[in-house]
């Protein structure tokens, strides 16, 4: 006998959140993971916020959607908490119950400048860390170097001359029509009204320039986690002068290795690298700043093939954490999100590490 296809809504659940999750679904350890990472970070939060007046919204919480904003590739804030309202995993994530209101959208740009500042996530970037070499997981002999352009939010009409020259809308509009044909633009006439951080710049020969951020990472090469991470305004020698800077603030131990492409094959660099005690494995351009004393050892063919690794790195930012465009304005805002967008990359490899991922397929 065929059934009714009618709907009957229940007023009353009677299986929990907690029940609805399976037992083998990754999230489940990583929830395990994050929390621990939270309430390290206890005192940091505390400072945050007043003794007095009106509780906030949970702090926790708020990281932990933005940590599935970035694993789950929901493209804006507005979208996360959409998602939150009627998806009982994200729900159960972030610590919310199945009646429990959704805050605002706009609750993330009010606590932009005090949660989610430059400071809270280079804390939570190196809490990420710390269990990455609790479990031996972290190299201190030998690294990888590398930039890649985030696109920043300005459109190209944006980048208009600095003196207001430009032309203006003629039909009462808001973008007047613009013929760059023939015309030279560079960062040093023309400047984004939408973005005045964002500059112009390409990274090879024949590429067509784009308004953008160049984001950099320190990998370790035994497991390719990030150690270090920053972000610059783009200019030439921009990924050499992060290199140089993390470098010396992440690697420790004398004779370490750093690999890296032929963009950073400049004496210059070869030479601070030097003046670190660490030994440069950079891939050779035709009129190489390192000779055979490097080249010829074993150590330096195994760097050049790991440092490709950190491909895997953007690869994964850009495709699944959104770091292929900037989501804020300003060089602090995106430096931010390059470097949350990171640490969720270090907690996903640990995952893979783990076989925490291959666990669920199995099961």
């Amino acid at each position: 006998m065929r059934k009714i296809d009618v709907t009957q809504y229940s007023l009353y659940s009677y299986r929990s959140l907690e029940e609805r999750i399976l037992d083998a679904h990754p999230l489940r350890k990583l929830r395990v993971l994050v929390d621990a990472i939270l309430a390290s970070m206890n005192d940091d939060f505390q400072a945050l916020y007043s003794r007095h007046g009106r509780p906030s919204i949970t702090p926790e919480r708020l990281l932990r959607a933005s940590l599935i904003l970035t694993l789950f590739s929901i493209r804006s804030e507005r979208q996360l908490v959409q998602h939150i309202e009627y998806n009982l995993l994200y729900r159960w994530f972030v610590g919310m119950n199945l009646d429990e209101a959704v805050w605002n959208h706009s609750t993330f740009s009010a606590n932009r400048e005090r949660l989610f500042s430059e400071a809270m996530t280079q804390r939570f970037f190196a809490q990420v860390l710390c269990i990455a070499e609790w479990q031996i997981l972290v190299s201190d002999e030998h690294f990888t170097v590398e930039g890649t352009m985030t696109e920043a939010w300005a459109s190209v009409k944006s980048f208009t001359k600095k003196d207001g020259s430009g032309p203006t809308p003629s039909d009462g509009g808001r973008n007047a029509t613009v013929d760059f044909k023939g015309e030279k633009r560079s960062n040093e006439t023309r400047q984004s009204t939408t973005d005045p951080d964002a500059r112009l710049y390409k990274k090879v020969d024949g590429d067509k320039a784009r308004r953008c951020y160049l984001g950099h990472a320190l990998m370790e090469s035994r497991h390719g986690l990030v150690v270090d991470a920053t972000t610059t305004l783009a200019t030439g020698t921009a990924e050499r002068d992060a290199a140089f800077i993390m470098a010396r603030r992440s690697i420790k131990k004398a004779g370490a290795t750093l690999g890296a492409d032929k963009g950073y094959d400049a004496a210059a660099f070869v030479k601070q690298l030097r003046s670190l005690d660490v030994t440069p494995h950079v891939a050779q351009k035709k009129h190489s700043a390192i000779d055979e004393r490097t080249t010829r050892h074993v150590g330096y063919a195994v760097s050049i093939k790991k440092r490709k690794l950190v491909e895997e790195i953007f690869g994964w930012s850009k495709t699944i954490g959104g770091l292929r465009k900037a989501r804020f304005i300003g060089l602090a805002k995106v430096r931010t999100q390059t470097t949350f967008t990171f640490a969720a990359y270090n907690l996903t490899r640990m995952a893979t590490i783990f076989g925490w991922r291959l666990s669920a397929v199995v099961e």
